[in-house]
């Protein structure tokens, strides 16, 4: 498929001015990684405030709405190429803003959004990379996955749903998974979402005050909660073994939503930037269809 000339990044110069780090490095999962030595309050790489941050995220909207737009006419061409955003997070820990704050950027049509929760019998029933692979982005979309398969190294393992034996080769199966799917066409865009202790009790607190949130809370949300520290371990583990050269994690401290929703964005960007996207070329006689039109 032909392109043209290349997606220009407007404004890029100014609008990246903001960070000391590009975002992709300052937040990537590297060897030596450790989940608890991260500030959950701390905005790596970025050296503004919150102010700046949300001008900066309104400023990303035509560019991603753009290249959003570019990714569908592409699969709508016969292009095989998608993009999959997967939102890994602690209860409260923002997936949700994400998603409406960022994915919400650009047309509904283009996006193709999972929520994973508890699995059904059916899908209890079925390989657990089964339901995933149902769910993956079409070509010339972006797919979001909010929780997804990791939940089967989280909290299968923190719960004890199945025995090690079983949950253990997970990882391996993972990156083998995440390498099939993006030899076919899908980047992944890996987003480990890292709250604190207080700041998620404080948010689950700010539930319980206002009705307009209670349906957002769960009794269960505080059980889990008292497995914070193995959920951490697990956590650890996952960053440790499932993130590749193909797929990497990057760890975002979520205290400051205003933070993460900016991080993320800029991810995504830089993904579809890297996409080198262009406008599929007329598959008719262009010239021949304005007379057509013309003499109707």
């Amino acid at each position: 498929m032909a392109k043209q000339a290349r997606h220009k990044k407007s404004g890029e110069d100014a609008e990246a001015s903001g960070w000391d780090v590009a975002p992709g490095e300052a937040l990537r999962v590297g060897t030596g990684f450790d989940v608890h030595d991260v500030d959950r309050g701390a905005t790596p790489g970025w050296s503004r405030g919150r102010k700046d941050a949300e001008r900066l995220l309104a400023a990303h909207a035509d560019e991603l709405s753009d290249l959003q737009e570019r990714l569908f006419a592409e699969g709508r061409s016969g292009g095989s190429r998608s993009v999959l955003l997967v939102l890994q997070g602690m209860d409260t820990a923002g997936k949700g803003g994400i998603v409406r704050h960022v994915v919400g950027l650009v047309d509904p049509q283009g996006v193709q959004h999972r929520s994973f929760g508890v699995p059904t019998a059916e899908e209890r029933a079925q390989h657990y990379l089964w339901r995933i692979r149902k769910a993956l982005p079409d070509p010339g979309h972006i797919g979001v996955f909010d929780r997804s398969h990791y939940e089967d190294v989280l909290v299968v393992r923190v719960n004890e749903l199945v025995p090690p034996e079983e949950w253990e080769p997970r990882y391996d199966e993972i990156n083998a998974f995440e390498q099939e799917i993006t030899d076919a066409g899908t980047t992944v865009v890996k987003v480990a979402l890292l709250v604190s202790h207080d700041e998620q009790k404080a948010r689950l607190t700010k539930r319980l005050e206002r009705p307009d949130k209670f349906w957002k809370y769960k009794p269960a949300d505080v059980d889990e909660r008292a497995k914070w520290p193995a959920y951490q371990e697990a956590y650890q583990a996952m960053l440790d073994r499932t993130s590749t050269s193909t797929a990497p994690w990057h760890a975002i401290p979520a205290d400051n939503k205003w933070f993460a929703r900016l991080a993320v964005s800029e991810l995504l960007l830089d993904v579809l930037r890297g996409l080198d996207l262009g406008w599929p070329e007329a598959d008719f006689d262009v010239e021949a269809e304005k007379r057509r039109l013309a003499e109707s």
